[in-house]
């Protein structure tokens, strides 16, 4: 993205000197336009004069120029076209352009025409003087010259926004496919064949019933645990109720870590219908467990509460921290859930995490879904369709 950055950088340099260039550009454009279709007071002078007279008449309809321009580039397009919502882009940008040609067609009858009788006055008394058209007639003909000037200056606009745009998403997909590769190169490097590791946690579970009631249960909450990661998680979505099973086998595995000196409140939906992004809410039990329960020397404790209402899951989880936090280096744990949800549940999520000071508090809502039965067998019989 930075091969052009003029055109593509986000930085504040570009952006300014783009939208002065652009601006600069059409000011001229305009300029010479006029220049060359002057006023008949101006017909007979010369072109340089006439240059410096119709100046102030061009930076005046920048004003409209730049109101359209401005309500496309970032009401319209990113709110309107990009989701999708075509007819409601269409009708407004219509109401827009009338409204760009009906600002133009005042400013004509106003402020430029009085310039143009300043002008006039000076130049050629006689011209002055010559009657008007009706005021009817004089909106008429200012609306049609705003229209088009306008219609030019937004497509044009809307255009080098949309390019952005196009050229930022693709970039973003080949870099998203770039970092799946490596990803999934790391994940074979570390892995083990999945067979061979649940017949040796087997073998492991087997020998413990009899020497630990609690290491063999650790042993087959892990087994749970990684069969769930190695299977389900490689599909795009997955039961709610599959998610929430595997938070409550991982809260087991963490809590038998600390005997019965973690105060631990769960609370969390028992059955529902919905389907979610595998993995997105453990990372931020993980923390809870690695930046919190495990830092607390005394009375370490987490509170957990995911409820579901109208197709929206809320969750809230708050853990307390150290008084004295230590200076660690962040994760990216929880840059990549947001990445996720971002990516995933793009305008349908709220994340907002605050680091208090005797506690962490994360407040997380995606908007669910809900999927048809033809649909889960899908997804559940080896094809991998996204839903």
């Amino acid at each position: 993205m930075q091969q052009i950055p003029f055109i593509y950088s986000n930085s504040a340099k570009w952006r300014i000197s783009r939208h002065l260039s652009f601006w600069l550009l059409w000011f001229l454009f305009q300029l010479l336009l006029y220049s060359f279709s002057p006023s008949p007071a101006l017909q007979q002078q010369p072109f340089l004069h006439r240059l410096i007279i119709t100046s102030p008449e061009s930076l005046m309809y920048l004003i409209p120029s730049i109101f359209l321009a401005y309500m496309l580039m970032y009401l319209v397009i990113p709110t309107l076209v990009l989701p999708g919502k075509y007819a409601w882009a269409t009708f407004s940008a219509i109401v827009l352009v009338f409204l760009t040609a009906a600002l133009s067609a005042a400013l004509s009858m106003t402020v430029i025409d009085h310039l143009r009788h300043l002008n006039a006055d000076r130049i050629s008394p006689v011209v002055a003087r010559e009657p008007h058209p009706a005021l009817y007639v004089q909106f008429g003909v200012a609306m049609l010259a705003g229209l088009r000037g306008s219609i030019t200056v937004g497509g044009v606009a809307a255009a080098i926004k949309l390019m952005k745009c196009f050229y930022e998403r693709q970039q973003t997909a080949l870099m998203l496919e770039k970092e799946k590769a490596n990803a999934e190169l790391q994940m074979l490097k570390a892995q083990l064949h999945p067979h061979f590791l649940f017949n040796t946690l087997n073998n492991i579970y087997s020998f413990t019933q009899e020497v630990s009631e609690k290491a063999s249960g650790m042993i087959m909450g892990l087994s749970h645990l990684l069969r769930y990661i190695l299977y389900d998680c490689s599909k795009p979505f997955v039961p709610l109720d599959k998610e929430l099973k595997m938070i409550r086998d991982y809260f087991a595995l963490e809590s038998a870590r600390y005997d019965h000196g973690l105060d631990l409140s769960v609370q969390m939906p028992k059955a529902t219908d919905h389907f979610i992004a595998p993995l997105m809410l453990l990372p931020f039990i993980e923390n809870a467990f690695k930046h919190g329960a495990s830092q607390v020397t005394e009375h370490p404790w987490i509170s957990l509460t995911i409820l579901v209402n109208n197709d929206e899951l809320s969750m809230k989880l708050i853990n307390g921290k150290p008084i004295i936090s230590k200076n660690t280096i962040p994760g990216i744990g929880i840059a990549n859930v947001r990445k996720r949800l971002a990516l995933l549940y793009p305008g349908q999520h709220e994340l907002v995490i605050n680091d208090e000071e005797e506690m962490y508090i994360v407040n997380l809502r995606i908007a669910l879904a809900t999927v048809s039965a033809d649909v889960v067998k899908t997804i559940y019989h080896g094809t991998h369709q996204e839903i």
